[in-house]
């Protein structure tokens, strides 16, 4: 299991994750394979000292694209795990004022 360090991996900004931030106060991370609810939870409140309402977790699947110039080269993407976390209506994270 990872400690609550290597729990965050990063913040994922996005236009739809800047609007769920300012709207909504969801905000998008990628989180470690093996990380649930709970330790996700304990990581936000314990790194950014706010207080989370809610834990949403996804597992986003590995795509295959293929590479324009050669016809044959086909390349896997890496699926991930995401986690978006609802935080209570006073609180905000900084790390995310200022990203347009």
């Amino acid at each position: 299991m990872s400690t609550i360090y290597e729990v965050l991996r990063r913040p994922l900004v996005t236009e739809k994750s800047n609007f769920q931030a300012n709207r909504l106060h969801q905000y998008v991370f990628e989180v470690a394979e093996d990380a649930n609810r709970t330790l996700i939870k304990d990581a936000v409140e314990t790194l950014f000292e706010v207080t989370v309402l809610r834990v949403n977790v996804i597992n986003v699947t590995a795509k295959r694209t293929r590479r324009a110039r050669s016809r044959r080269l086909a390349v896997r993407n890496a699926g991930f795990k995401k986690a978006i976390v609802t935080l209570a209506p006073e609180d905000r994270i900084p790390i995310f004022e200022g990203v347009e």
